[in-house]
Formats: structure tokens, sequence, C-alpha cells
């Protein structure tokens, strides 16, 4: 089954098709998400219109951890089954995780600063995103950083793959730990203590983000695969062509249309 989908010629023909409509389907969705954010959406009763820096925060976040779980799992994929689009899946999504962590980081440092009186506290929720930012980093400058690119992909596939051990703690943080960040209001046990007003336009913007990711990946991974093939070109012209052979006398043989007078 995979297999069918480790060749890149063929993710490039499906892609080509797929990503006019991912990026006119991203954009739709995120100016509908901010209309509804900033426009159509009411003040918090507590916060006022600093509430709405959630609309960019909250999705931002989600989409922090959902890329990193889909890096770890790319990753786990190029280890085990050696699967030639999940190495480059990988590496295409990394950078884009990192942004978005860098967009929840910055984001919520906006937020807490009205909230809390701080642009940062040492709270468990913050301190493990901003690890997950490091993961995010390491795993970028690790697969760059060797000479030999197969040595590079294996050693942050590794860390990717370990790295999942922050997600389950970016989760439940809030739970285990007395920290600032509020609870979850829309990922939790039973319905969302969220009022609909608001909850609407944060899915609609974690929805064009999410397609917004797959977007980009797409983008991403085309142009891996194109400077690749680009390399492997350039690799064939410079290879020596191989030498003709010789006759008994020690002089290269002449091509056989040139023996018989053509």
């Amino acid at each position: 089954m995979l297999s069918r989908f480790a060749n890149p010629a063929r993710f490039v023909r499906v892609s080509a098709a797929l990503l006019p409509w991912c990026a006119g389907v991203s954009i739709a969705l995120i100016l509908l998400g901010l209309y509804l954010a900033l426009i159509a959406s009411p003040p918090d009763y507590q916060q006022g219109e600093a509430v709405r820096i959630m609309y960019v925060h909250v999705p931002s976040a989600w989409m922090a951890l959902n890329v990193y779980l889909f890096v770890a799992a790319a990753s786990a994929v190029a280890l085990v089954w050696r699967h030639p689009l999940a190495e480059v899946a990988a590496r295409a999504a990394a950078p884009i995780g990192a942004c978005f962590t860098f967009v929840c980081l910055t984001t919520g440092s906006l937020w807490g600063r009205p909230m809390w009186g701080t642009w940062w506290v040492w709270d468990a929720r913050l301190t493990s995103v901003l690890v997950l930012f490091f993961l995010y980093l390491g795993y970028i400058a690790l697969v760059n950083g060797f000479d030999d690119p197969a040595r590079g992909s294996r050693a942050g596939s590794l860390l990717a793959v370990v790295g999942v051990v922050n997600l389950p703690i970016i989760k439940f943080s809030v739970d285990w730990w007395n920290t600032l960040h509020q609870p979850a209001s829309v990922l939790r046990l039973g319905k969302p203590t969220i009022a609909l007003s608001m909850l609407a336009p944060l899915l609609v913007m974690a929805s064009g983000f999410t397609v917004l990711f797959v977007t980009l990946l797409l983008i991403r991974m085309r142009t891996d695969l194109k400077q690749r093939r680009i390399r492997a070109l350039q690799l064939d012209r410079l290879t020596p062509a191989p030498a003709p052979p010789h006759t008994e006398s020690g002089l290269p043989a002449r091509p056989v249309a040139a023996r018989e007078g053509i």
C-alpha cells in the first residue's frame, strides 16, 4: 500500500492538481475566520478586545503540536520502511511547524501581558511549548548539519521520534500542575465550555491553518524533489564517460561505422 504512494513522479502529478484547490480553500477559510474573529464575534466580558488574540494563538498552538506529530510519524516511517517520500515530508514540514510554534509563543506573550501583567512566566505549558520550539530547531539543524545527508536524516528522525514524549506534557500540563495557563476549553472531555459565537471563528481559523499547512507542505515537498532532481542531473554531467575499448595494438577502437566506411 505504501509503495503505491512512494513514487515521487506520481506525487508531483497529484500535488500539482491539489495545490491550487488547497491554496484557494486556505485563503477563503482564513479570510472568513478573520472576519468572524475580528468583526462578528463579541468581546469577552472579562478580557475585552484582547480575547481576539485567541483566534490566532489557539489554532497556532494546535498546529504546532499536530505538525510535530506529523514530523515524528513521517520520521518513523522513513526509519522503519525507508519510504522515499516520508523523509521529504518530514524535512518539509518541520520549518512550517516551527513557524506555527513561534506564532503561538509570540501571540501568547502578547495575550499574557494584559492578562498576567508580564510577557513571560516559566509556566509548565509555556515552558513545554518552548521546548517544542527547540525540538523543531534541533531537528532542522541535524538534517542540515551533516555532510552525509543520510546520516543527518537518521539523526533528525531519531530526535523527532524521541521528542514525541513532550506532546502529552504540553497537552496535560495544565491538569498535572498548578499553572497560570487556563485549562482546555475546546479539546476536552465533555462539551466545550466556550460560547458558540467564539467557538465558530476559532474552528474556522483552525481549519484554515490546517489547509494552509497542507498547501505549504505540498509546495516545499515539490521544491525539494525538484532540487534533488537537479542535483542528480548535475552529478550525471560531472561523472566522466567510460573510456572506449582498446584493440590489441593498444589504440582506441574505431566505431563500427567508421571501420566500414559509412
